[in-house]
């Protein structure tokens, strides 16, 4: 067997780099997810305007019901056709958190409808309107019910932000292939990206592990 590491061992300070821009992109499209994920699950778990409820169902199954990929080629290279320009950082960022929003959203809204209803009787029974009832007593709840599934998107969403590497985004992936088109050494470069990820998504499920630890504490 001819396997060579030190190609690896030479490229490790540039697949580092790669690893921290992966990073940055996951944590920032997380946030933008996360703010789409509250915005629609709030408002698809409320009494709404059917229009409203059909729009939002809509960009649902659009976005959970298409590849990534293909989400991630139209913004880039098909809105352009229609005058929309955006530079690669901003299309993948807008990709990636749409389509995870899309799935976290119902992450959000089964958090909330999973609440007994009487807290939301006890909230307008101490004088709370509906708003300050979602706000104070339920959503601190379904928070706290949702952060494993949530921690499960995030570990989804660092092993999905790879696909950017198609509109020549230089993360981990893509510097993982051009290392590759250099040194013709696949099992090495392959080997050492999947352990990089394995890494990275494990870290976060011990993280998820931890917080999960804590909400039971409290909850007992």
């Amino acid at each position: 067997m001819d396997i060579k590491f030190d190609i690896i061992i030479n490229s490790l300070p540039y697949l580092l780099n790669a690893t921290l821009v992966t990073i940055k992109f996951t944590i920032v499209s997380f946030i933008f997810a996360l703010i789409i994920a509250f915005t629609v699950g709030i408002l698809r778990s409320l009494k709404i305007q059917k229009i409203i409820d059909i729009i939002l169902r809509g960009y649902m199954e659009i976005f959970r019901g298409t590849p990534l990929i293909i989400q991630l080629f139209f913004i880039y290279y098909g809105l352009p056709t229609v005058g929309i320009v955006l530079n690669c950082n901003t299309a993948a960022v807008i990709g990636l958190a749409l389509n995870s929003g899309a799935y976290m959203s119902e992450i959000i809204r089964a958090a909330i409808l999973s609440i007994d209803k009487g807290q939301s009787e006890a909230g307008f029974s101490l004088g709370f309107n509906k708003f300050q009832t979602i706000l104070y007593i339920i959503m601190p709840q379904a928070i706290r019910n949702s952060i494993p599934p949530l921690m499960n998107a995030f570990s989804g969403l660092l092993k999905d932000s790879s696909l950017i590497s198609v509109i020549s985004i230089t993360e981990l992936t893509r510097s993982g292939n051009l290392i590759y088109s250099r040194t013709s050494r696949p099992f090495e470069i392959y080997i050492t990206l999947g352990l990089f990820y394995f890494g990275m998504t494990y870290a976060v499920s011990l993280i998820s592990y931890q917080i999960e630890r804590r909400n039971n504490r409290w909850n007992s």
